[in-house]
């Protein structure tokens, strides 16, 4: 799997930091979103398995995560996700010529969400969400402070609560990703109030996507209940599934080769 990095300025002025896992003849391409307080390296295990089966997949450090400069997990305005989505698609994924992806995970699952429903230009021909975001089981304080603080001091840093455990039943991965040096763990008061801004904003639409969509959710996800993407499952161009015991990143459960296995099954079943 040949890794290339690079960068991507924005209309905004902001340099993302790029990165992409390509196949020597892809057959496809994927745009890959990653969540909340991640970043793109984490996802090279999982991708790998889409790699080999004859994807080239593009993704980025989302604005504020990774080693994309700015203020940590700090936004102006929730479309500006939905404009790096585009611009950057239409400077990887989208400009091959070949079939296109959106993959999204967590908050890169609700981004990917909107952009869908909204019809954001460049469309994908087809998209996968990972356990997304449309709801999280979060303290009832956060709420009340993201309410708050978000429009009276909106640069106020709130932990997000995350424990290891709630990622994987594998405790390798709760360690990795607290010994990450790249791993967030806190965001902006104003962050969070714009983050459940749009899924109040989404709430009655889930069942609108009309691009065909594979939504994958643990079971046992104790971070974004299985039955935030329940409602996604109203449109026919969606097809969902929920894997018993599994927690919110699927794709680093022991199961996760068979989980990307069976999303590499359903893409080729779409686009071949």
């Amino acid at each position: 799997m040949n890794e290339v990095l690079g960068t991507f300025r924005t209309s905004d002025g902001t340099e993302h930091f790029t990165r992409a896992w390509l196949n020597d003849n892809p057959r496809y391409d994927v745009l890959l979103v990653h969540g909340l307080g991640e970043h793109s390296g984490r996802w090279a295990g999982p991708m790998s398995h889409l790699v080999a089966r004859g994807a080239s997949v593009h993704t980025f450090d989302v604005r504020g995560h990774g080693e994309t400069p700015g203020p940590r997990i700090s936004i102006d305005k929730f479309e500006d996700l939905h404009t790096d989505i585009s611009e950057i698609a239409e400077a990887t994924a989208a400009s091959t010529g070949r079939p296109w992806v959106l993959y999204g995970h967590s908050l890169g699952g609700l981004q990917s969400t909107g952009y869908l429903i909204d019809g954001h230009s460049p469309q994908p021909n087809i998209a996968v969400l990972s356990a997304p975001a449309l709801s999280a089981d979060v303290p009832p304080i956060l709420r009340v402070m993201a309410a708050i603080f978000g429009r009276i001091a909106p640069g106020l840093r709130v932990d997000n609560s995350i424990d290891g455990d709630q990622l994987s039943k594998d405790p390798a991965v709760g360690e990795k990703y607290f010994a990450d040096p790249l791993v967030e763990t806190k965001a902006t008061a104003k962050f969070g109030k714009l983050v459940f801004d749009e899924q109040a904003r989404l709430d009655g639409l889930h069942g609108s996507i009309t691009t065909p969509t594979f939504v994958i959710h643990g079971a046992d996800d104790p971070l974004v209940p299985p039955a935030a993407s329940a409602g996604l499952a109203e449109s026919d161009s969606v097809e969902r599934k929920l894997y018993p015991t599994l927690r919110h990143e699927l794709h680093n459960e022991p199961e996760g080769p068979d989980v990307m296995n069976d999303v590499a099954d359903w893409i080729e079943g779409k686009l071949f």
